[in-house]
């Protein structure tokens, strides 16, 4: 029988072996025994009791997927895995703007003026509260900048705004302190508000040692906890993933689990000091990672009984559409389990900019929970929650006798598919191009970003035969060409995939096809699993999940993952792709955050081999950038250079939208490379964790350069910093010369 300590918020232990447990050191220990490891469905499951009090509460732990070292608690992380409800919270207010699961998703940002100059500070507050804002962050990071604080205030309660004002803290308490006493609500970043500045060490720590440092943290941030008691304000726990204190990182990892035992560490001081009126937030630039830190840390407030708001957001998401598809992957998300009470899309443009996507994306998770879209109720054993593990579909192998080559039609990181229309068959080359393949002397070869397979709802005619052998052209590159099943039997394309329904295939309609004939299935998800049975005798080159989007209570997130739970537990290992249909004229932002949503829910997942967008009469290159920018943010397949770019704030070094665009001017055909561009280094160079190199404000006019979390070169002209970045990759072995057009 194992004892040990573990801590009263269970956060994530990890097992060293089969007979106990590895036990991180942190506060509020208490004396366990009686650790047992039963069997539940498939997964051994660790049940806890608290020795010292047989009667308080039992909580199970079990591995986060099948063979992890992390444990997790089984309660779920939403109220329904079939539907969309929110997560019941209390309501936390913010000046007199009310947030929590009775009232409205709140829309926020950020000003990004100096904030010692009150004036200009003042009308970008009003342009944002006049874009429908409800709440407003400034940063505050001095006292000088605390001293004006109160001069912004006044004068927007004498222009009538009572927009209610968030301090946004780093290092710096007393300045905390000060602001307390006139904005409605103060941000803490638990990793830098009393520990040093990370120095990705790695530190020992006795007991006591451990015990000392959070002491001091106490001692630090009391004084705060009773002065927001004291005025009636609110405050965020915010913590962020590139942040992380060394001693948060020394126990548990740049992970997940560190952000939310950093975000409890603060918690327990506020609930101590009976102070409740506070939200949490767990933000990364990477969508998945920031996923996984807010199931994880609902998860364990739920074991503790914690009720606490949630305020979403991905940092440092970047711009145009790449930012709106980051954040609409990790914020739509968790709207679509019910998560999130407040949210902010961290764009690097105008924060007036923000306020449409953020508002967009808002209706979308209110929509979701009024109308509570989902699916009949099933029994969910295989996705994984807490850690990405993808589930990869087999790709198409080549059969004996076929004539052309299959296994090009899906991409092993992820496929986009397109829907090509009659027109744009009458003009080949400009088809090959849109398409993004290469072309030599008007041939067709396939590249990096070209597109995988077609999918050409109405063939041309047998006598069309420019059509027809464009198309013959696009399948002897190993590109799939996918026409419904009744196309296929009428006007026969050789070595097309037909594409049928469940209930096509029920009927038998496909026995119609020649022998061998290669078959895309599409499925809904939530049929009766009667119908689904015809999978398991069905040779399907892969599966493509589709909803209607007119049918409005029917989550097409749910319906997948009741598929994918289906093929799972009877090991159909077929290709998913995940195929969403927009109506006519639907909203760019639209488009993005819907894709973001709907897809990005499962793939950041591991659920999900590629996507298929239509949207008729929208832009076929905006459709195709789109479908591979969500691949890549869902951290699948890398077509073009990654940037994670903050969104600009007072604090910030240089005009970061000029330098943003001029960068990636310069640099956007590298694949593969990741490159952060941040206004200051408030954040620590941590987050640049997924970055290979750094161009960072380090003085007014200078830059420096990083590569990955080290400084490399400090204090750079500015005018010299973009060719010096780019000398920096080339050191690296990284650059290849912009292609030329052939």
């Amino acid at each position: 029988m194992a004892t040990g300590a573990v801590p009263a918020s269970f956060t994530g232990l990890k097992t060293r072996d089969h007979r106990g447990l590895g036990l991180a050191k942190v506060s509020e220990f208490v004396k366990v025994s009686d650790l047992q490891r039963v069997r539940f469905r498939r997964t051994k499951i660790a049940v806890i009791r608290n020795s010292t009090n047989p009667g308080s509460e039992t909580v199970e732990l079990e591995p986060a997927s099948e063979g992890s070292p992390l444990l997790v608690p089984r309660q779920k992380y939403c109220e329904s895995i079939h539907k969309t409800i929110r997560r019941k919270t209390r309501t936390v207010m913010v000046g007199n703007v009310a947030l929590g699961s009775e009232h409205p998703i709140r829309i926020q940002t950020m000003t990004t003026t100096d904030t010692k100059d009150v004036a200009a500070t003042v009308e970008q507050v009003m342009r944002i509260a006049d874009q429908g804002a409800d709440i407003v962050r400034i940063t505050v990071q001095g006292r000088k900048e605390a001293d004006a604080c109160f001069d912004i205030k006044n004068t927007l309660v004498q222009k009538n705004y009572n927009i209610p004002l968030v301090a946004d803290i780093h290092f710096a308490p007393p300045v905390a302190m000060r602001v307390a006493e006139c904005f409605d609500k103060i941000r803490v970043n638990p990793g830098n508000f009393a520990d040093r500045r990370a120095q990705f060490e790695q530190l020992e720590y006795t007991d006591d040692d451990y015990q000392k440092e959070l002491e001091h943290i106490e001692k630090v941030f009391s004084p705060l906890v009773e002065k927001c008691k004291e005025y009636g304000r609110a405050m965020r726990i915010g913590t962020n993933h590139g942040s992380l204190s060394d001693r948060i990182m020394s126990y548990y990892g740049d992970s997940p689990r560190g952000m939310v035992e950093s975000a409890f560490e603060y918690a327990r001081i506020c609930r101590k000091l009976d102070f409740h009126n506070f939200v949490f937030s767990m933000k990364a630039s990477n969508p998945v990672i920031m996923v996984q830190a807010y199931r994880l840390l609902v998860a364990e407030m739920n074991v503790l009984g914690w009720d606490y708001p949630l305020h979403l957001g991905v940092t440092e998401a970047g711009e145009g559409e790449d930012g709106r598809m980051k954040s609409a992957i990790g914020i739509g998300t968790l709207l679509m389990d019910g998560l999130g009470d407040t949210i902010r899309v961290s764009l690097t443009e105008a924060p007036e900019e923000e306020i449409d996507p953020c508002r967009r994306l808002a209706n979308l998770g209110m929509r979701g929970a009024e109308l509570q879209k989902g699916v009949a109720p099933f029994e969910e054993k295989h996705r994984r929650y807490f850690d990405f593990q993808r589930r990869s579909g087999q790709l198409p192998v080549q059969k004996e006798g076929e004539e052309v080559d299959y296994r090009g039609v899906l991409h092993r990181d992820g496929s986009v598919l397109m829907s090509v229309s009659l027109d744009q068959l009458k003009a080949p080359e400009q088809l090959y191009k849109a398409l993004a393949a290469k072309l030599i002397v008007g041939m067709p070869f396939k590249d990096l970003a070209t597109v995988d397979s077609i999918l050409v709802r109405e063939l041309p005619p047998q006598d069309d035969k420019n059509a027809r052998l464009a198309l013959k052209r696009l399948i002897d590159i190993s590109m799939g060409v996918i026409t419904p099943l009744s196309e296929q039997l009428t006007k026969r394309l050789p070595n097309a995939l037909a594409l049928v329904t469940l209930k096509e295939l029920l009927s038998g309609a496909h026995k119609l096809l020649p022998e061998g004939s290669r078959l895309a299935v599409s499925v809904r998800g939530d049929e009766p699993y009667e119908e689904l049975e015809i999978l398991k005798s069905t040779d399907a080159t892969m599966i493509l999940h589709y909803i209607p989007y007119s049918e409005e209570k029917t989550s097409r997130v749910h319906a997948a993952r009741r598929l994918f739970e289906y093929l799972d537990k009877n090991s159909l290992n077929f290709p998913v792709i995940h195929h969403i249909e927009f109506p006519k004229q639907v909203h760019r932002d639209d488009l993005v955050i819907g894709a973001g949503t709907n897809a990005g829910a499962l793939l950041v997942d591991g659920l999900g081999d590629g996507i298929l967008l239509e949207a008729p009469g929208q832009d076929f290159e905006f459709l195709r950038n789109t479908s591979f920018n969500l691949l890549q943010g869902c951290r699948m397949r890398n077509t073009k250079t990654e940037y994670v770019s903050c969104p600009s704030c007072g604090r910030t070094l240089f005009d970061l939208q000029e330098i943003s665009a001029e960068i990636r001017e310069k640099t956007s055909h590298l694949p593969g490379v990741s490159i952060a561009i941040m206004g200051c280094i408030v954040n620590g160079p941590g987050e640049m964790a997924d970055a290979d190199f750094g161009y960072v404000g380090g003085a007014p006019g200078k830059i420096d350069l990083y590569v990955g979390k080290t400084v490399v070169k400090r204090a750079i002209a500015m005018e010299q910093a973009t060719d010096a970045l780019i000398d920096l990759i080339k050191e690296h072995g990284r650059w290849v010369d912009p292609p030329t057009e052939e």
